[in-house]
């Protein structure tokens, strides 16, 4: 993986999502693949991935299903690249050299700050990561990788209570489940064009969860 996550401009993604559907609508089917993603994914989130079609994905889309094809393969192909988007980018976060390099304190903030930015940057393919349940290979893998990013996150929390910069009286999966967490619950609230950019949302959360982590 690169050693920096690549800079990736704030979207909107409900909105063009809103937008690639109206151009359905008004019967312009000129997709591309990442506008069908954009779409797949928003139905997915909205229905579950388990109780939506390809039939019901190619109305909205306003395609045939053979034309849909022509683009995806499966339903189960666009779960995982959806999945990817989200994964790849939480996975590039660790190998930064923000995250590789310093104290374990300076790395577990920068861990943290570039999983905001990059829930913000791919809020609906994150979002369906957290939703997803193991129903399938794709979502077992998915989820199995979740748990490995996890694990890593625990060891920086562990590294950075054994040189004294986070208390030890937690803990370090328990603190590594409550960080994340409240990290975690921004996909239900927080939208790009909500005035709050990436950069501030981050600082505001390491604010919260290093503040209290943190030996007085």
């Amino acid at each position: 993986m690169p050693n920096t996550l690549p800079i990736v401009q704030e979207r909107d993604d409900t909105c063009q999502t809103g937008a690639v559907t109206e151009q359905a609508r008004r019967g312009r089917p000129g997709y591309d693949r990442e506008q069908i993603l954009q779409v797949a994914v928003m139905l997915f989130i909205e229905q579950g991935y388990d109780a939506t079609s390809v039939a019901q994905l190619a109305e909205r889309l306003g395609l045939t299903k053979s034309a849909l094809y022509h683009h995806f393969a499966s339903k189960e192909e666009l779960l995982s690249v959806a999945l990817e988007q989200a994964l790849g980018g939480l996975e590039a976060v660790l190998e930064t050299d923000q995250a590789t390099a310093g104290t374990a304190a300076e790395r577990l903030a920068a861990v943290l700050r570039g999983a905001v930015q990059v829930l913000s940057a791919r809020l609906p393919a994150v979002t369906l990561l957290l939703r997803v349940r193991g129903n399938s290979d794709t979502e077992r893998a998915a989820l199995a990788r979740r748990r490995a990013f996890d694990r890593k996150v625990t060891s920086l929390v562990r590294a950075a209570q054994h040189e004294g910069s986070v208390r030890a009286d937690i803990d370090a999966s328990v603190a590594t489940r409550l960080v994340f967490g409240m990290v975690n619950s921004l996909i239900e609230w927080y939208r790009p064009t909500g005035g709050e950019g990436a950069d501030q949302l981050a600082a505001d959360v390491l604010a919260v969860a290093l503040d209290g982590l943190r030996t007085r």
